[in-house]
């Protein structure tokens, strides 16, 4: 069996923090008390960081920024490690400069300030428009249910909202004539969606041929009914949703919310603004709405390179 050495591994040798991070680590040891493991934890993830100190030539704590830890970050995620992974190296990194600002060897805590990774949003999960395109044919429209559940998915694609927003549409939330839609979404906040032609052909279509034949089971007002005449509830178009992914034989973890973000993403696409989608998407802050910028991102770059004289 392989022996555990007697002391955690340290910075290369002459590396200028090394003496610093050993103090450091007989502090957390003696002073802290903490467990062994945690220590040479500690130690592995400082390693790491003064290595790429040492990279950006950064030979003494006095000189680090915040734009240096964030190169060190930045440079976590992109050797594959996880959020909750740089999370933890972010840990180690606000101690040890807590300790450098308490022996004096730094007169700012520029660590103090450094969001952590476990806040970064990642891009969010969405389908192709060509994969749309293959949900939305899924289901069997010669049959009432297949109606319906085109209907249903129409109406995902359509306005962007979220499960619990579909689940509690009425037939009054629903206006084909001037086509919009009357969400309600968190806190019972009320936002209208334009509702484009297709979805509305859909939904006019269900409610003229299968929803009055559903609707003789109940008096329920909600949009979309079960064959029991009640209205679908989230879970329940949850599952519609996962099955008509396997229909369409699309190989991603798909749900209702993928269908949310791929509207957001598919405005971005074809040049929508990102304050208008806040407004689609019903978000209270452009922070929310934020993690669709990629697109934004993506598209000005390609824009550059095809109209920029130089961009190619």
């Amino acid at each position: 069996m392989r022996q555990t050495p007697a002391t955690p591994p340290l910075p290369p040798d002459k590396s200028p923090y090394q003496d610093i991070v050993a103090a450091f680590l007989d502090y957390m040891t003696v002073e802290c008390g903490l467990a062994r493991n945690t220590i040479f934890a500690y130690a592995r993830d400082l390693k790491k960081f003064c290595a790429c100190m040492d990279e950006q030539e950064i030979r003494s704590p006095r000189r680090i920024t915040t734009r240096h830890l964030m190169n060190y970050l930045m440079s976590l995620r992109d050797g594959g490690l996880a959020a909750n992974s740089s999370a933890r190296n972010l840990v180690a990194v606000r101690m040890f400069f807590k300790f450098m600002m308490a022996e004096g060897e730094i007169t700012e805590n520029v660590a103090s300030v450094i969001e952590s990774p476990k806040l970064w949003k990642r891009l969010p999960n969405y389908l192709t428009e060509e994969e749309i395109d293959r949900l939305l044919n899924a289901p069997d429209i010669n049959t009432p249910i297949g109606i319906r559940d085109r209907a249903i998915l129409e109406t995902f694609y359509a306005c962007g909202a979220r499960v619990s927003e579909v689940a509690s549409l009425t037939v009054d939330s629903v206006q084909l004539e001037m086509r919009y839609v009357k969400c309600y979404g968190k806190g019972s906040k009320e936002r209208i969606v334009p509702l484009g032609r297709p979805a509305a052909q859909w939904i006019r279509f269900y409610l003229e041929t299968v929803r009055p034949d559903l609707a003789r089971a109940s008096e329920s007002n909600q949009l979309f009914l079960n064959k029991r005449g009640r209205g679908m509830h989230r879970n329940t178009l949850w599952a519609l949703v996962k099955h008509y992914v396997e229909e369409a034989r699309i190989r991603k973890n798909v749900s209702p919310h993928t269908l949310r973000h791929s509207f957001a993403t598919h405005l971005l696409e074809n040049g929508a603004d990102l304050r208008a989608v806040q407004e689609l998407l019903g978000h209270v802050s452009i922070v929310t709405t934020q993690i669709y910028t990629h697109v934004e991102r993506d598209r000005l770059k390609a824009v550059h390179r095809e109209f920029h004289p130089r961009g190619k």
